[in-house]
């Protein structure tokens, strides 16, 4: 067990639930301070994707197998944030140490990459499993 993150490609939102397949952009294993910045975009954007009916002011929303999508100003946020050293530091029971030197190379090649994608007109997004 622990935390595996993934960035994908499709057409649309939860593309598996209407029979197409996304298509792997990236792949991280306990990469936490990542699923950290994750988290917080996700929060800052309402939450997508949980029940209108919880309340997420105060976090009793769990940001674990929930996609977020990503867009250009989320991207060149992430970029300057890996450059800059400031993905907040993140710690879980199943997310292992700070990686963000070991990742920074794969982190910024996803960033190229999905850049190149939304330039395609598809949509970028983040999930991860914990």
């Amino acid at each position: 067990m622990g935390l595996d993150q993934y960035a994908y490609v499709a057409a649309k939102a939860e593309a598996w639930q209407d029979g197409s397949t996304p298509r792997e952009l990236s792949y991280w294993r306990k990469h936490p301070n990542l699923q950290g910045w994750m988290e917080q975009l996700w929060r800052e954007k309402g939450c997508p994707g949980v029940s209108n009916n919880l309340d997420i002011d105060n976090n009793d929303v769990t940001f674990n197998g929930v996609e977020v999508e990503l867009t250009w100003a989320d991207l060149d946020r992430l970029e300057e944030d890996i450059k800059t050293g400031q993905l907040p530091a993140t710690s879980g029971f199943f997310f292992g140490i700070s990686s963000d030197e070991y990742y920074r190379a794969d982190d910024l090649e996803f960033i190229k990459k999905a850049r190149a994608e939304l330039f395609m007109g598809l949509r970028v997004f983040y999930n991860s499993s914990w």
